[in-house]
């Protein structure tokens, strides 16, 4: 009986997979085609990749990608047509450059604020915990030098 609904639970996902139809002249570009596919996003979705899109956008752009490889264009010339046509969002991963630098550099400018509030907040509690340290009475110190003295001739 488990097996059964593990099976019914899978299903759904195997009948929204999308099926791809093209014929390539050889492996590498089915490779290169899969990879492309993996890679870029759809443009209507919000975060999906064109293999696993059924949206018509991104059927357009699965066959523009086959069309530029069957054409003999190169991973850069692919990647350069969609970012012209569809923005750097169509990239999982944009390029780094003037627009796109907030987007590199935001997780490490945080990190390092992070660190930087969690130091300050440390040395503020040790500070306050030297602070919070009762200062001796003049009676106390005189009766502590006494002490101290009295252990000094001991020695």
């Amino acid at each position: 009986m488990k097996f059964l609904w593990l099976f019914l639970l899978m299903l759904p996902g195997a009948s929204f997979a999308v099926i791809e139809t093209y014929e390539f002249d050889s492996e590498q570009l089915s490779t290169r085609y899969h990879a492309f596919t993996h890679e870029l996003r759809c443009p209507k979705c919000q975060n999906q990749n064109l293999s696993g899109s059924n949206s018509p956008i991104a059927a357009d752009l699965r066959h523009e990608l086959h069309r530029l490889l069957q054409e003999g264009q190169s991973d850069k010339e692919i990647i350069d047509f969609m970012v012209n046509r569809y923005g750097e969002f169509v990239l999982y991963r944009p390029r780094f450059n003037a627009e796109t630098a907030v987007l590199w550099l935001a997780p490490a400018i945080l990190l390092l604020l992070g660190v930087m509030v969690l130091i300050a907040i440390v040395v503020r509690q040790q500070r306050s915990n030297l602070d919070d340290e009762p200062a001796l009475a003049n009676s106390e110190r005189k009766a502590l030098d006494k002490i101290l003295k009295q252990e000094s001739v001991n020695d």
